[in-house]
């Protein structure tokens, strides 16, 4: 996940918003209203960096703010493929840069909340909208007249007397819709459009499975002692997470990578290990232990969906495509750069378990 949903906001407001939506809680989750003046969307914020407004931002604002702000953003895109005025850089790239203005507002907030305090609402939104935004995102980048303006501009660029930032955004522009696939035939464009909107729903299907894992996948013990090493504040704090959940003694739930902080301070071995475990393969639980969160299948429809992407795009595999407009550019430079790591990595790793293993060998089998 990483989503389909723009991510174009303005860096400080979306770190504002990120703040903010912590604080403000999730929201109503009352059914979506027609869009209107009362949509706290509607109009631009006034907040300082038009951070938006999370305090008046209910979940059910959402669907129909996107749904108006992709409708709206079509009517734009529409006029500027259709204008019959020659192809020029304010009637089509800045003109490009103006349009979509509704659908930041309702992205920046959205994809904050979403990160920060999703909840099944928000997860409910992401569904249903994110094969929307990609159809639509599609529509743009495949469209073949609004390409040809931005082609015939392109080619023109060295005779336009451009200031840097403008033959910046010219070759952007156009580098980014060729390596969308604008390029392409008619019938390669359908099935391409095709691809774009399956990987949508995948993603979304294996965040949300992502994130049901997660949650699934806390450690529980009613056994305190197995809790050694952790403040009490600490301890405290599972004891209430427990209690969120209905179940009895202590919960210290999975945080979003393995590393999980707990570690750091447990000295019970096999309570580690368990968390170790718990963490690793939260995703993989197949059979009788989960099998509704694991997210291997879909893992593997997306590489075959990837790989058939990048074929068709002209690409050897997805990671060629990927990279071609990076600063590594092909498979093989990354693979450089991360051999040359090797050695010194190596060489902490062994380090590090080294004086892990000492520590063990003083420790007993019981702590660290």
């Amino acid at each position: 996940m990483r989503t389909a949903i723009s991510r174009s906001a303005a860096s400080a407001a979306r770190i504002i918003a990120v703040a903010i939506v912590l604080v403000a809680g999730a929201g109503s989750q009352t059914p979506a209203p027609v869009f209107g003046p009362s949509n706290p969307f509607y109009a631009p914020s006034t907040l300082p960096f038009q951070a938006p407004p999370f305090d008046k931002i209910k979940d059910s604002d959402y669907q129909p703010a996107f749904d108006a702000a992709i409708a709206e953003r079509a009517k734009e895109i529409d006029a500027i493929a259709n204008n019959p005025a020659s192809p020029d850089f304010d009637n089509t790239l800045v003109a490009m840069e103006k349009s979509g203005q509704l659908l930041r507002r309702v992205s920046a907030a959205f994809n904050a909340t979403e990160e920060a305090n999703s909840n099944p609402a928000i997860q409910k939104v992401q569904e249903i909208e994110t094969p929307k935004l990609t159809a639509a995102g599609d529509a743009i980048t495949l469209n073949a007249k609004l390409f040809a303006r931005i082609q015939a501009i392109y080619r023109q660029r060295d005779a336009l007397s451009l200031d840097a930032e403008s033959r910046r955004l010219v070759e952007r522009t156009y580098t980014r819709f060729t390596h969308a696939g604008a390029g392409l035939a008619d019938a390669d464009k359908t099935r391409l459009k095709q691809i774009n909107e399956q990987l949508s729903v995948l993603s979304t299907t294996f965040r949300r499975k992502l994130l049901a894992a997660t949650r699934a996948s806390a450690f529980s013990t009613t056994d305190k002692a197995a809790l050694a090493g952790l403040s009490e504040g600490q301890i405290a704090a599972a004891e209430q997470a427990a209690k969120a959940r209905n179940v009895p003694g202590y919960v210290l739930p999975m945080q979003n990578t393995t590393q999980q902080p707990a570690l750091l301070s447990l000295t019970n071995r096999a309570t580690r290990q368990a968390i170790f475990d718990l963490g690793w393969a939260r995703a993989e639980r197949g059979g009788d232990r989960g099998a509704e969160n694991d997210t291997r299948e879909t893992i593997a429809q997306l590489a075959k969906l990837r790989a058939e992407k990048a074929k068709l795009l002209g690409y050897a595999d997805f990671a060629a495509w990927q990279l071609e407009d990076t600063m590594a550019k092909t498979p093989d430079a990354v693979m450089r750069f991360l051999d040359a790591l090797v050695p010194a990595a190596t060489a902490k790793a062994n380090g590090e378990a080294q004086d892990i293993q000492a520590v063990n060998q003083r420790s007993g089998p019981t702590s660290s």
